[in-house]
C-alpha cells in the first residue's frame, strides 16, 4: 500500500483537489449549459476527446445532440465547441473582444517552447508588403510544376517541399535543397509535435498547470520527458535557419527576408526593447506552423474538389486559356481577369475548411447565447465542416461582394491569421498555375480500372 508521502499519492492528491476546487468554485447563472457527451465525476470528458481527428468527433456529437454548440467538461475545464459558421461567426466574430484570449496551454507553450509574435507579423505581413513576397511565391510555384511534370503522383510530398521553399526564403531567405532538405526535414518534424501538444485536453497539465513542476522520474510525468524531446526539435527549428540568416547579414551577404529585415531593423533601431533579436527569431520560426499545414491542406483539397467536379476544372481552365491564349503562365497581374478561378480558389477553402479545429480560443467573461450560459474561462473550438460550387462567390461574371469571402480558415475577430494574405495569394498562384498546365483526373490502375480518391484527412494546426 503506498504511503501518504509516496510521490504518486501526492499527486494523485492534488489532482483531486484542484478537480473538486474547479467544480466547486464554478458559479451558476440560472441558465443551462449547452448539450454534450456525459461526464465522470471529476475527470469530466477527459477521455471522449481523442488525440487525432478531433473533428470528426465533434461533428458526431453535434449530430448526436442536434446542436451546433456543444459543452464538453475537462477535469475542471470549460470547452465549448462550435458546429456551425453562423455560431463561430456570432461569438469568435462579432463578439471577439471576449473570445480572443488563448488558453493556457502549458504544454505547447511552456514546456515545448512556442510563443506567437503577432504585431512582428501583422507588420511584416498586412496586405500592402504581403505583395513584397510574390516573387518567392511564383518561383516556389514555377519549380513545383517541373516537379508535377515528372512524378504527378507525388503531388502532396510537392505541396510540402514547396511550402517549405517558399516559408525559407520568405522568412529566413534561405535557399532549400530540392528533396529532403535538413531545414524543411526538422521544421515538418517540430510542426507535428506542435500539433499534437495543442490538442485541449490531451494533457493534464493543461488542466493542471502545477503538474510541470513535477520531477520527470515520477510516475504519470511522461508528458515532461516528451516534452523536452519535443522542446529539442522546437529550438532546432528557431535556432539553426535563424543562425545561417544572422551569419548572412553579419557578412553582407543576406537576401531580402522577414529575419534579414527585422535584423536589420534591431541594428538600426533605437528602440532595442521592440526589436529583440529573440523575438525575430521565435516569430521567424513560427510561421512554418502559420503556413506549411495551410497551404499543403488547401492544395491537396484542391486537387481533391477538381477530381470530384470536372466541370469546374474545365470551367477555369477556358478561364485562363481566354487571358493567357496558351502562352505563358497566370501572373498576379491576372488576378483580377480571372473571377472564376478566384471563386474556385474560395470555394476550395470553404468546401474542405482547413482548420476544422484550430488552436481554440478562451472566453475572457461569463457569456449567453441562444440560452446557454457560456462560462467564463470556457476553450472555444470551432470545426466546420461544409457541396462544391465556386458560382456562389460570382454574380454576372464577377466577384461578388456581398458574399462574404471564407475566411474561416483563417480563424476569427483579433485572432484572425496575421499571414492570411500571403497565403492566399500563393494558394491562387498555384492553383492557377496548375489548371494552366495540366488536367487532374483520377488515377487508373494496371487492368485500366478507375482509383477512387480517399476523403481521409490527418490533424494538423495553424497557430
Amino acid at each position: 500500500m503506498p504511503s501518504l508521502e509516496s510521490p504518486s499519492t501526492v499527486l494523485c492528491i492534488l489532482i483531486l483537489a484542484a478537480s473538486l476546487y474547479a467544480l466547486v468554485s464554478r458559479t451558476s447563472r440560472g441558465l443551462p449549459l449547452p448539450p454534450g457527451p456525459p461526464q465522470l465525476p471529476l475527470f469530466g470528458n477527459v477521455f471522449d476527446v481523442p488525440s487525432t481527428s478531433q473533428w470528426k468527433t465533434y461533428a458526431q456529437w453535434s449530430k448526436k445532440y442536434n446542436s451546433d454548440i456543444i459543452y464538453l467538461n475537462l477535469a475542471g475545464t470549460s470547452v465549448i465547441v462550435l458546429s456551425s459558421l453562423e455560431a463561430t461567426d456570432d461569438l469568435l466574430e462579432k463578439r471577439s473582444s471576449i473570445y480572443s484570449d488563448r488558453p493556457n496551454l502549458t504544454m505547447a507553450r511552456e514546456l515545448v517552447g512556442w510563443r506567437t509574435h503577432r504585431r512582428l507579423f501583422n507588420q511584416a505581413f498586412n496586405i500592402k508588403t504581403s505583395h513584397n513576397y510574390e516573387p518567392h511565391e511564383v518561383v516556389g510555384t514555377h519549380m513545383l510544376l517541373k516537379r508535377l511534370l515528372h512524378t504527378p503522383e507525388n503531388f502532396v510530398p510537392h505541396f510540402r517541399q514547396m511550402a517549405g521553399e517558399i516559408i525559407m526564403s520568405v522568412a529566413y531567405g534561405i535557399d532549400v535543397l530540392p528533396s529532403d532538405d535538413p531545414y524543411i526535414t526538422l521544421a515538418h518534424k517540430a510542426v507535428y509535435t506542435f500539433s499534437i501538444a495543442t490538442v485541449p485536453g490531451l494533457y493534464l497539465v493543461d488542466t493542471f498547470p502545477i503538474l510541470k513542476h513535477i520531477p520527470r522520474w515520477l510516475p504519470g510525468a511522461g508528458f515532461k520527458r516528451q516534452a523536452e524531446e519535443w522542446l529539442k526539435l522546437s529550438s532546432g527549428m528557431r535556432e539553426i535557419p535563424f543562425a545561417e540568416t544572422k551569419r548572412q547579414v553579419k557578412a553582407g551577404t543576406a537576401r531580402a527576408s522577414f529575419a534579414a529585415d527585422s535584423l536589420q531593423a534591431l541594428k538600426d533601431s533605437e528602440n532595442e526593447l521592440y526589436y529583440q533579436e529573440r523575438h525575430v527569431k521565435s516569430a521567424a520560426g513560427t510561421m512554418f506552423i502559420g503556413g506549411a499545414d495551410t497551404t499543403v491542406s488547401a492544395l491537396s483539397t484542391f486537387v481533391l474538389a477538381m477530381l470530384a467536379n470536372p466541370e469546374a476544372q474545365k470551367k477555369a481552365q477556358e478561364e485562363i486559356d481566354s487571358i493567357t491564349s496558351g502562352k505563358y503562365l497566370p501572373t498576379f497581374n491576372d488576378e483580377a481577369s480571372m473571377p472564376y478561378v478566384s471563386a474556385l480558389v474560395k470555394e476550395v477553402m470553404r468546401w474542405e475548411n482547413v482548420t476544422p479545429a484550430a488552436v481554440p480560443h478562451l472566453l475572457m467573461s461569463d457569456d449567453e447565447y441562444r440560452g446557454y450560459r457560456l462560462p467564463a474561462g470556457s476553450i472555444v473550438m470551432y470545426p466546420d465542416p461544409f457541396a462544391f460550387k465556386p458560382e456562389r462567390f460570382l454574380l454576372n461574371g464577377k466577384l461578388n461582394p456581398a458574399v462574404k469571402a471564407p475566411n474561416v480558415a483563417f480563424g476569427f475577430g483579433r485572432r484572425l491569421c496575421p499571414g492570411r494574405h500571403m497565403a492566399l495569394s500563393s494558394i491562387w498562384i498555384t492553383v492557377a498555375s496548375i489548371l494552366a498546365t495540366f488536367n487532374i483526373t483520377k488515377a487508373v490502375d494496371e487492368e485500366g480500372n478507375t482509383i477512387e480518391p480517399s476523403h481521409d484527412y490527418i490533424s494538423g494546426v495553424i497557430w
